[in-house]
């Protein structure tokens, strides 16, 4: 463990503290800007920092790094419209609470779950760096295929109503995600002879079409069809209550190490980590079937796992010099830059150094939680503009924000696309989430398994010979089977209430 008050005193200077402010500011508008994310601020801005000093350079790209995972939660609240991946688990419950008018409210709490599992992560960074590098070393394709059918056990749980269609919607965003090139053959496939789809669909066209067109479109039909939303006036910021921060303690632990263990495993990061503690926090829940109607506990499980992957993601970094997401992938060249190798050594050598990046992620979200409390009470006004005048807007955000990710007017077309058919899907019952869910998860348990085929000669039992890889597969298992049960007895209960009723 690196003594911790050795970098305090190079991080509080007011120039250090100065950037730092301004990487969190960036970040939160980078990340709020559908199409925009934490990943695009940091590779755009770190070629200002080549004539800075190290703790100047670090204190303003981890201030981006901290600000813009936070910052995609107000469009998803707001609007429906994830700024960043990371935040689409967030649209579940914090949606649901601004059309109930408590915009605020639901703002509040995701910069305070925000700023509570990035100031916990940097924690662990200081503490468990070593050991936690380790585990991650060991874990090879079966264990990353076991991880991605974890996720994917969280398809049955986010599935309401219909099990089965909450399943094909899952299976459905895999077969999304095949689109392009093989990752292991390098050949293309269901391209259909089309240019655009050679390197398959990005990743945010298609969060923004499923979760913003989608919405975009139901809008319109009950505009149509002379339908009003619910009138919201309430749009002051309320605090969550002592006893709503008691009643949600487990969640923000358990979404917390489930951020930090996501955010130590190379090539996850904030997105799996929100929806794998948005799906613990359900099943584990005395209510699960509040989840999704706009409940407190709902908001605070995605948003305190998406930020607390900022400090695990730096452990392999720091550790073994393996970028733990896109971000940290950008701040690997950073470093370099500084004249550091991250590695082994790292820590050994330079204690100073890290003690820095520590209090720089200590002082970046205490930034962000001053900020987007601050701001809590102006960011709600965006739901006073009639939805005549709203949705043409949103439309423009992610249109611009689409093209934004590759200059591509062929993401354009597909956001449009995508988003109708995930309309029309909806007016079929099919949920949202499931598919976004599987698109994401695709990416992890196809290859992976292929490769531990691979690597075992064909042979399945790889996957149970390694313990790692043995223990996550029985826990999806057991999960999978808590999760049929209580829908099984849910659904039992329901229809014996109902059944006076229809007598």
């Amino acid at each position: 463990m690196v003594n911790v008050l050795t970098g305090l005193g190079a991080v509080v200077t007011p120039s250090a503290l100065l950037w730092n402010l301004i990487g969190v500011v960036i970040g939160i508008v980078f990340g709020a800007l559908p199409g925009l994310t934490a990943t695009q601020a940091v590779a755009i801005f770190t070629p200002l920092t080549f004539v800075m000093p190290f703790t100047i350079s670090m204190s303003f790209l981890l201030g981006i790094y901290c600000g813009g995972y936070y910052g995609g939660a107000i469009t998803a609240i707001l609007l429906r419209t994830p700024g960043a991946p990371g935040n689409a688990a967030t649209c579940m419950d914090g949606y649901p609470m601004a059309q109930k008018g408590q915009a605020g409210k639901a703002l509040a709490i995701a910069v305070m779950a925000s700023w509570l599992g990035g100031e916990l992560s940097a924690l662990a960074l200081m503490v468990g760096a070593p050991a936690l590098s380790l585990i991650a070393l060991r874990f090879g394709p079966p264990e990353y295929f076991a991880i991605g059918l974890l996720g994917l056990v969280c398809v049955a749980g986010i599935s309401e109503g219909n099990i089965l269609k909450g399943v094909a919607g899952g299976l459905a965003g895999m077969l999304l995600a095949t689109i392009g090139m093989d990752p292991i053959s390098g050949r293309p496939r269901f391209t259909l002879g089309i240019q655009g789809l050679m390197a398959g669909v990005a990743l945010i066209p298609a969060l923004v079409g499923l979760f913003a067109i989608t919405e975009v479109l139901a809008k319109a039909e009950q505009m149509e069809l002379g339908k009003k939303d619910q009138l919201i006036t309430e749009y002051d910021i309320a605090l969550p209550t002592k006893r709503e921060w008691w009643e949600s303690r487990w969640t923000l632990l358990k979404g917390t190490i489930i951020g930090v263990i996501v955010g130590v495993l190379p090539g996850t990061g904030p997105t799996i980590a929100s929806w794998m503690s948005y799906q613990e926090a359900k099943r584990s829940s005395k209510h699960p079937e509040l989840f999704g109607t706009g409940i407190t506990e709902g908001v605070m499980a995605t948003e305190v796992a998406n930020n607390a992957v900022t400090g695990g993601a730096l452990i392999p970094l720091l550790t073994l010099g393996v970028p733990g997401d896109s971000v940290t992938a950008v701040l690997l060249g950073s470093l370099m830059i500084q004249g550091l190798t991250p590695g082994p050594l790292l820590i050994r050598n330079n204690p100073a150094l890290v003690s820095q990046l520590f209090w720089i992620l200590i002082i970046a979200n205490a930034f962000m939680l001053a900020i987007g409390l601050g701001a809590a009470r102006a960011f709600p006004q965006i739901l006073r503009i009639p939805m005549r005048i709203l949705l043409p807007i949103i439309c423009v955000l992610c249109i611009v924000g689409s093209y934004a990710v590759n200059n591509s007017l062929f993401d354009v077309w597909m956001v449009v696309l995508i988003g109708f058919v995930g309309f029309v899907a909806s007016k079929f019952g099919f949920q949202v989430a499931p598919i976004v869910l599987g698109f994401i998860l695709g990416p992890i348990i196809e290859p992976n398994f292929r490769r531990a085929l691979i690597t075992s000669g064909g042979s399945p039992l790889v996957f149970v010979t390694r313990p790692f890889s043995l223990g996550i597969l029985i826990l999806a298992g057991l999960l999978l089977a808590f999760i049929l049960y209580r829908q099984r007895s849910g659904g039992v209960a329901g229809e014996a209430v109902k059944e006076p009723d229809m007598a």
